[in-house]
């Protein structure tokens, strides 16, 4: 049943993924095309609007996910399973954290799992930049997005919509 096959998959993510949203991209983009739910193009669309709208990418990717899959049971199976890991492994961290949060072993392992986030990180970087940058208007476009955020410190929606005005000028030019 696919309600459960998407409950397993996402929980699958949630569990194995250290570092948030993004450090999930690479590992929902697998899953997806291995699955054969969504095709590159339709991934792309999904994160573009996760990141667009309000709340973690993660639960909202997982949430468009399920509903382009499943409707309203996609969207339950998908949130739940990406979010259940986080609840139970929070939960028991939370009541283990305060006894072995300095010891050397814990600390060592903090040291590991950091510089792996990153690097998670960036594969979903490229991964994603490679589909999504197309031709040098797609890299003029985002250079302009990339300065605009990092050196002009303009608020990442207002960024969104001068890329997306930016596509438009250059789509009708």
């Amino acid at each position: 049943m696919i309600i459960i096959e998407l409950f397993i998959t996402f929980f699958k993510i949630g569990f194995f993924t250290f570092g948030g949203g993004y450090a999930m991209l690479p590992l929902i983009q697998e899953e997806m095309l291995a699955h054969e739910w969504l095709t590159i193009e339709q991934f792309l669309d999904i994160v573009a609007v996760s990141q667009m709208t309000p709340g973690a990418i993660a639960i909202n990717n997982a949430t468009f996910v399920g509903y382009k899959i499943a409707g309203i049971w996609g969207i339950l199976a998908t949130t739940f399973g990406v979010i259940s890991p986080s609840l139970i492994i929070i939960a028991i961290v939370a009541t283990l954290m305060h006894k072995f949060s300095d010891h050397p072993y814990v600390e060592a392992a903090w040291q590991g799992i950091r510089p792996a986030v990153v690097g998670l990180i960036m594969v979903a970087v490229i991964s994603l930049g490679r589909e999504a940058i197309n031709g040098i208007n797609g890299v003029i476009i985002g250079a302009i997005a990339l300065f605009l955020i990092a050196k002009v410190k303009l608020h990442p929606i207002l960024v969104i919509i001068i890329s997306g005005a930016l596509g438009v000028v250059v789509g009708l030019v």
